[in-house]
């Protein structure tokens, strides 16, 4: 059986590689640029973050969150510190030929409505791009194009809401809902049964363009889950709770989504092996007309796990035991979807026990 991706050829990394640097650069520099303060680093549980304090017009000091310690951040850090901000054009060559050299685009309408909430703050204040986007985007981070399942016509968001304890300040304030209200042609909340706004978006005039924000179950006093949206009030936005999203939520990248027009957008997305290990713990949440997507599940993550299992095992072999050490219902769904990876894609899922048990 053909190997599920192939790697991008060096001229599209080495493009890839130049988009992101100057994305990070562009992208920092339009935030801060009109704003006096200065750059810090923190470390929150083992891993440093950069943070830009500025004292607002209301007298308060407040933080920007620049993103996780990185060479890529760093130099994006030390050009805003001593450079004018470049304009978005800049971008576009180097998009349009990251794509022409082989890296993956993601629709162009898809891209525009992850533009604009980007340019609302929606990244930097602890969102991350979740499902196939986030796969586009992934792949290309690490030099590959995927041979199946990076097509969808949904865009599915994810933020830890009140459920994680993430490395971001509490009073980040931006208006999701107006963002996507605002859109070229306008995106609609789906209303729940109770009447209350869902935790999904369709675009006006076109039924199959659909976004979905997602959250970690919350827990009440009596210790069983909350599955209806919660709303949270400084992003204005609704979030559907999903059972073991806060896995792909506790570690993000970030990486930079394009498309063919030379359009792109820095977004944050779950670290590859936990964006794998998660596609399996999900799998048996699937059913009934969700079977569907129970399959792309098994083909991202097997596509991620042959990946690593060659490049970076052990990020893939921590991943799981995190997954299998979190109680006997995550180890049950785990299981599950290893065993939905063995009859799919049995090279592979023999691959992986070879080398767990070597």
């Amino acid at each position: 059986m053909p190997a599920l991706f192939s790697e991008l050829p060096l001229s599209a990394q080495t493009a890839y590689a130049q988009l992101r640097d100057v994305a990070t650069a562009v992208g920092l520099e339009r935030s801060i640029t009109h704003l006096h303060g200065s750059f810090s680093k923190k470390t929150v549980k083992g891993t440093a973050y950069w943070y830009f304090a500025f004292r607002d017009i209301d007298g308060q000091v407040r933080q920007l969150y620049v993103g996780p310690d990185s060479d890529a951040v760093r130099a994006a850090v030390e050009q805003a510190r001593g450079s004018p901000a470049r304009p978005d054009a800049t971008l576009v060559p180097l998009a349009k030929s990251a794509v022409a050299l082989g890296c993956a685009g993601a629709l162009p309408k898809h891209l525009r409505a992850v533009r604009r909430l980007a340019e609302y703050g929606f990244f930097r204040a602890g969102g991350v791009l979740i499902g196939t986007h986030a796969f586009i985007a992934i792949g290309n981070m690490l030099g590959l194009r995927w041979r199946a399942a990076d097509r969808t016509t949904d865009v599915d968001f994810a933020h830890a809401g009140k459920n994680i304890s993430v490395a971001l300040p509490a009073n980040v304030q931006i208006d999701v809902h107006g963002a996507l209200a605002s859109f070229e042609q306008g995106f609609i909340p789906l209303v729940q049964l109770g009447g209350d706004a869902g935790a999904s978006y369709r675009r006006s005039g076109d039924a199959e363009f659909q976004l979905d924000f997602l959250t970690s179950p919350r827990l009440t006093d009596g210790g069983s889950d909350i599955d209806k949206p919660v709303r949270i009030s400084n992003l204005n936005v609704a979030l559907q709770p999903l059972r073991f999203m806060e896995f792909s939520l506790e570690q993000v990248e970030p990486a930079v989504l394009m498309d063919r027009n030379g359009a792109s957008a820095m977004v944050t997305v779950p670290a590859p092996a936990r964006y794998a290990v998660h596609k399996l713990l999900v799998v048996g949440e699937r059913a009934g007309a969700l079977r569907t997507k129970a399959h792309k599940d098994v083909q991202q993550a097997a596509a991620l796990i042959e990946h690593m299992l060659q490049a970076q095992p052990d990020a893939l072999h921590a991943a799981w035991q995190d997954a299998l050490a979190r109680g006997p219902d995550w180890r049950r769904r785990a299981e599950e979807g290893r065993a939905a990876l063995q009859r799919a894609f049995p090279a592979i899922a023999a691959q992986w026990t070879t080398l767990a048990t070597a």
